[in-house]
C-alpha cells in the first residue's frame, strides 16, 4: 500500500499542519455546544421563525410569505486534506448540504475566510476559494460575497440562503414511530482524514474520502415533495448516532439501528487498526449514557458510529412503506452507498444498536 504523500509544495506549508484539527471533527463537543446555548433568548416570540435553535436542526428557516420560507445557514472549519481546491470543495459541499436538509434549494452563498497570510500564499488562499466556487456552481448559485480575515488557522466556509415551500419544510423533530431510517452516505470520514493526517491513507482511501465529501446532497430538496418522508438531517460532526439522537429528542422516539452501516473503502481497516478522531471519543462522552451498545461491540466498530462526518450524508425518517421507493430515488440520484440502517420506535430518546 502507497499512502498518499501529505508534503507540502515548497512555497507553502501543508495547509493540515496550520490547524489543531479538521473538518467537522472541529466542531465543538455537542455537551459543551448544549452547555453553551441553553440560556440563549427564546425565539417564540418571532412568529415568522419556523425553525430555530429548539431541537438543533441543520438550518434556521424564515417563513416569507404563503409560498416561500428562506433557509439560513453558515458552516465552515479548518483543512481536512491538504490540497487548497479540495478543501475548498468540501468545504463548500457540507455548507450547502445544510439547506438540502431542510428541503430547501440554494439559492445564494457568501464565503467565510480566515487565512494566516504570512505562511499561505496568495495561490493557494485563491485556489481554495475557487474550490468553493466550482461547488457552489455545481450547485448553481453565486458566491456573492463574504468576509475575510488574517486568522492564526486557515478557516473556510459559506454562509448558504435557499428557499423551500413553507408546507414542505424537513425538519428533524417530525419522525414518527415505525419509520424506516435511510443513510445516504456510508461513514468513516473522519476516520480517513485521520489517516491522512498521519501519513496511512493510500490512493484509493484518499478517492474515497475525496469524492463522498465533495458529493452534494441535491436529493434532499426532492424530499420534501415526497410521500412519506417524515424527517430528514443531515449527518456530520456528531457522528452517526449523536445526529440521530437529535432526531429521536425532537420527535419524542427512540430508534433501532444496525451495528454494520454503510463505511467508506479502507475505513473499517483503518479502525480496526486503531485509527480514530479525537472527536469522535468527545461525541461518546456527551451523548453516550443514551446509546444502548451489545456487549459484544468492539470499540472500533462504536468509534464508526460516533466518527465526525464531514460533508456527510443525509439521514431519512420515513413510512416503512415508502422506504423501498425513497431509497431508489436517493440511488438513482448517485448514492450508491445508501442503505436502510435501522428504523424508530416508540419510547424515550435513545438508540439501540442492534
Amino acid at each position: 500500500m502507497t499512502a498518499i504523500s501529505s508534503e507540502a509544495s515548497p512555497q507553502d506549508v501543508r495547509l493540515t499542519s496550520l490547524a489543531h484539527g479538521g473538518g467537522c471533527g472541529c466542531k465543538l463537543a455537542p455537551a459543551v455546544l448544549q452547555s453553551i446555548l441553553k440560556c440563549m433568548p427564546a425565539t417564540a416570540a418571532f412568529s415568522d421563525l419556523m425553525v430555530g435553535t429548539a431541537t438543533s436542526d441543520d438550518a434556521a428557516v424564515w417563513r416569507l410569505n404563503d409560498a416561500q420560507a428562506l433557509v439560513a445557514t453558515t458552516d465552515f472549519f479548518m483543512p481536512v486534506v491538504d490540497d487548497p481546491f479540495d478543501f475548498g470543495r468540501i468545504a463548500a459541499a457540507n455548507a450547502l448540504s445544510d439547506v438540502y436538509a431542510m428541503g430547501g434549494t440554494p439559492i445564494l452563498a457568501l464565503a467565510i475566510v480566515g487565512m494566516p497570510v504570512d505562511k499561505l500564499s496568495p495561490d493557494t488562499i485563491r485556489a481554495i476559494l475557487e474550490g468553493g466556487a466550482s461547488i457552489c456552481a455545481a450547485a448553481g448559485v453565486p458566491v456573492a460575497g463574504g468576509h475575510s480575515i488574517d486568522s492564526v488557522e486557515p478557516i473556510y466556509g459559506l454562509v448558504a440562503l435557499g428557499l423551500v415551500h413553507p408546507d414542505r419544510v424537513l425538519t428533524n423533530r417530525t419522525a414518527k414511530a415505525g419509520d424506516a431510517l435511510i443513510l445516504t452516505k456510508a461513514l468513516g470520514v473522519g476516520v480517513l482524514s485521520a489517516a491522512f493526517r498521519q501519513g496511512r491513507l493510500d490512493a484509493a482511501g484518499y478517492k474515497s474520502l475525496i469524492d463522498s465529501t465533495t458529493k452534494l446532497n441535491a436529493v434532499g430538496r426532492e424530499l420534501g415533495d415526497a410521500a412519506g418522508v417524515h424527517a430528514v438531517t443531515d449527518v456530520t460532526g456528531f457522528g452517526l448516532l449523536g445526529h440521530l439522537l437529535e432526531i429521536c429528542r425532537g420527535s419524542d422516539l427512540s430508534a433501532e439501528i444496525s451495528a454494520t452501516p454503510p463505511l467508506l473503502a479502507g475505513a473499517e481497516a483503518l479502525a480496526r487498526a486503531g485509527v480514530r478522531t479525537g472527536a469522535s471519543g468527545r461525541n461518546w462522552a456527551s451523548y453516550g449514557d443514551d446509546v444502548h451498545l451489545p456487549a459484544e461491540l468492539p470499540d472500533w466498530k462504536r468509534d464508526l458510529l460516533t466518527d465526525p462526518q464531514t460533508s456527510g450524508g443525509l439521514l431519512i425518517a420515513v413510512a416503512a412503506e415508502e422506504a423501498d421507493r425513497i431509497l431508489g430515488l436517493v440511488r438513482e440520484r448517485g448514492f450508491d452507498a445508501a442503505a436502510v440502517i435501522g428504523r424508530t420506535i416508540p419510547g424515550p430518546a435513545q438508540v439501540r444498536v442492534g
